[in-house]
């Protein structure tokens, strides 16, 4: 086991994305921010099946910092609930995840 994360997030359009992947990186909450475009989101919101089109990031952190990311993607998003779940890293790359290290504060 690693102190590594992933942290998901979806956006409602390509401009919000980039905008919370910049400011994750740009402040050091994360060293890699990837955006799946246009994925397709069905989901129950407020008793009501919904049907969106969004955009998915892939935060790469630390454990520590995940509670910085959180606080970062609830600030900058415009959902009133945007999702912010993290996946421990269990393993993988050493010079990769001594990047992520290098890369966050």
């Amino acid at each position: 086991m690693t102190d590594k994360k992933i942290v998901l997030t979806t956006a409602g359009s390509q401009q919000e994305a980039q905008r919370i992947a910049h400011t994750l990186v740009d402040r050091r909450l994360a060293a890699c921010v990837n955006i799946v475009p246009q994925l397709r989101s069905i989901y129950r919101w407020q008793n009501k099946v919904e049907d969106a089109q969004e955009w998915l990031l892939l935060i790469k952190t630390t454990n520590q910092a995940f509670g910085r990311v959180r606080d970062t993607i609830r600030e900058l998003h415009s959902y009133e609930l945007p999702e912010c779940v993290s996946v421990s890293v269990e393993d993988g790359s050493g010079a990769y995840l001594d990047w992520i290290s290098e890369s966050v504060d």
